[in-house]
């Protein structure tokens, strides 16, 4: 198999019609592959939650493309926000196991991604959600928007 510009081409412009706003395409083997290996073409737009890989780190890639890779603490702090772009010398990064991250994709981009293990879908304790706003502590003392791993 080649990863060719007529590839690339051909999974940006069916991202482009996806309601997800992006398109993976699988680079394993067989499904007996003990590993994650897919390309993934990402659109300006496109939504993934905060969530973190407990079983492995993950190695991304850029192809083509602009985006930042977005890491978060545990009460949904940005703690880092890495700029990739080829163009600029800005091709990839590993994010550590159990980081808690996501994506904001500038234009039309093309990844790949990598990972240890068989896929599993991301568990409800793998996605960081915000959490309703907490009542006021004390009189006058205001609300305060708290975020839990739910």
């Amino acid at each position: 198999m080649t990863i060719d510009r007529q590839l690339i081409e051909q999974l940006l412009a069916e991202a482009a019609t996806s309601a997800r706003l992006r398109k993976n395409y699988d680079l394993r083997d067989a499904d007996t592959d003990q590993s994650q290996r897919m390309l993934n073409a990402l659109m300006p737009g496109t939504e993934l939650p905060i969530h973190r890989h407990t079983d492995s780190s993950e190695t991304v890639m850029l192809f083509c493309g602009c985006m930042d890779e977005v890491f978060f603490d545990d009460n949904r702090c940005e703690t880092a926000r890495h700029h990739l772009d080829p163009r600029q010398g800005l091709y990839g990064l590993q994010i550590p196991k159990g980081m808690w991250h996501t994506i904001e994709v500038y234009e039309p981009t093309v990844i790949l991604e990598t990972k240890n293990g068989t896929y599993h879908p991301l568990s409800p304790e793998d996605i960081l959600t915000p959490s309703t706003p907490t009542p006021p502590l004390e009189e006058g003392a205001g609300g305060r928007l708290t975020y839990n791993k739910e």
